[in-house]
């Protein structure tokens, strides 16, 4: 590796680490998962998918201000479309637009030096989930699921809802 290239890795390395470091602290916790409304039979499946949401609500937690806290218990899950189990195969997921919107409970807690700044329950909901543009790929199971998170992290916790508490 040339001396410029290898500075160049050090130096995206040293931004990263600078980036991750100013970032709040995100906290999810999945309360009592077995009994959630809607995931898949299988345990590997169903452990992706709450890896992914972890991932998401971790992802969006990177916008808050450094030295912030956000501690997300999720109550209960219902996935976009309904379940339909195979005999041989994965499970499918038929998603028809009616009444099979993606949900979820939780209840959620934003510190920041040890003062609680903003808590409380969410009933999140995504009714026109098919209708509605989305910027996630078809290719991502969870787009649906991501766009509600998205919507409700943009209406929780921008910064004139912040200030207003």
């Amino acid at each position: 590796m040339r001396l410029h290239a290898r500075h160049a890795l050090a130096a995206a390395l040293l931004l990263l680490a600078a980036t991750a470091a100013s970032a709040a602290e995100v906290t999810v916790n999945f309360i009592k998962p077995d009994s959630y409304n809607d995931l898949p039979r299988m345990a590997r499946d169903r452990e992706l998918i709450l890896k992914d949401l972890r991932e998401h609500f971790v992802k969006l937690g990177q916008s808050l201000p450094a030295g912030q806290t956000l501690k997300i218990d999720v109550n209960d899950i219902d996935l976009a479309g309904r379940l339909e189990p195979a005999r041989r195969i994965d499970d499918i997921r038929i998603l028809n637009g009616g009444a099979d919107w993606p949900h979820m409970a939780l209840h959620y807690s934003l510190e920041a030096d040890g003062k609680v700044l903003r808590s409380g329950d969410g009933q999140l909901s995504n009714m026109n989930y098919i209708q509605r543009l989305n910027r996630y790929s078809e290719g991502d199971s969870l787009r649906y699921e991501k766009q509600m998170l998205d919507d409700w992290f943009q209406a929780t916790f921008t910064e004139s809802k912040l200030s207003k508490k």
